[in-house]
């Protein structure tokens, strides 16, 4: 019974960040003393309302607070198609293989630079709608983060 009850109360901790739409993540390689870790959470996510023909742009911040850096190797979705990494320039926008997330550092993937573009929805999405994404990473694994849908113009911090 003792089992069950730690399992449940793990369950109901993951279930709990996920719906927050921020977890973190720590993983070390080595011995104790020497090892690089990466402690990867995801924050300030979004993916503003496409504009019409189902495509969009997921945004996020992911921060490494480990001395070991990663890359954020692909994102999936069950609730999409296909979910690419990009990078975008004044003049061009180019799918990426994979993007850096610095130790001690952050990926930013915002409006006019990195960003994710979200192809092939299950079902248009609505303002206020979640869209799990599964981010998967070299060393610290998947993470599965809950997105929610914005309005169009919507800006972080305004």
């Amino acid at each position: 019974m003792a089992g069950f009850r730690r399992a449940a109360l793990a369950g109901a901790a993951v279930a709990t960040a996920l719906a927050a739409g921020s977890i973190v993540v720590a993983c070390g390689a080595g011995s104790p003393s020497t090892a690089a870790t990466v402690k990867l959470s995801v924050e300030g996510s979004y993916i503003p309302l496409p504009a019409g023909d189902g495509m969009a742009a997921g945004y996020l911040t992911v921060r490494n607070d480990g001395s070991g850096g990663d890359r954020l190797l692909r994102v999936t979705s069950p609730g999409a198609g296909s979910v690419t990494l990009h990078h975008s320039t004044d003049t061009s926008m180019t799918e990426v293989e994979s993007l850096p997330v610095p130790a001690r550092g952050t990926l930013e993937l915002a409006r006019g630079g990195n960003h994710l573009m979200i192809m092939g929805w299950q079902k248009p999405p609505a303002v206020g709608d979640h869209l799990e994404l599964d981010l998967t990473f070299e060393h610290a694994g998947t993470i599965a983060v809950q997105v929610p849908v914005k309005p169009l113009t919507y800006r972080p911090g305004s």
